[in-house]
């Protein structure tokens, strides 16, 4: 069985002359700890910060390296609330709060509040 794959920034990184974190990603952290059972059925492949971020784009085209993303290895199996987008003839999801709702309808965890 194919996994999804989750890219994600690091948890700290330099930029800006400082250490930094992306809210995003850190999030989602949030959801694979609350959760770990989902981190299992992922490939996690971490991204730098720097634009264009290559691998993200590899698999969706120029222009298109958000972190977090999620690409869905079959799109078809789960219906939920949620926008999935297509790109280079990729699903996925990116943003955090889309990817923690396509986990909840995946996996039957909490919503984030507020979605």
């Amino acid at each position: 069985m194919k996994k999804d794959t989750l890219f994600l920034l690091p948890p700290g990184f330099e930029d800006n002359d400082r250490r930094e974190f992306c809210p995003e990603c850190a999030e989602l952290w949030g959801v694979l700890n609350y959760y770990p059972a989902i981190k299992e059925s992922l490939d996690i492949i971490y991204v730098g910060i720097d634009h264009p971020r290559a691998e993200i784009c590899a698999v969706l085209g120029p222009g298109r390296w958000n972190a977090p993303t999620l690409i869905l290895a079959d799109p078809e199996t789960v219906s939920g609330d949620y926008e999935i987008k297509t790109d280079n003839g990729v699903s996925h999801l990116n943003s955090a709060r889309q990817i923690a709702r396509y986990f909840a309808a995946k996996f039957g965890t909490a919503l984030p509040r507020g979605s």
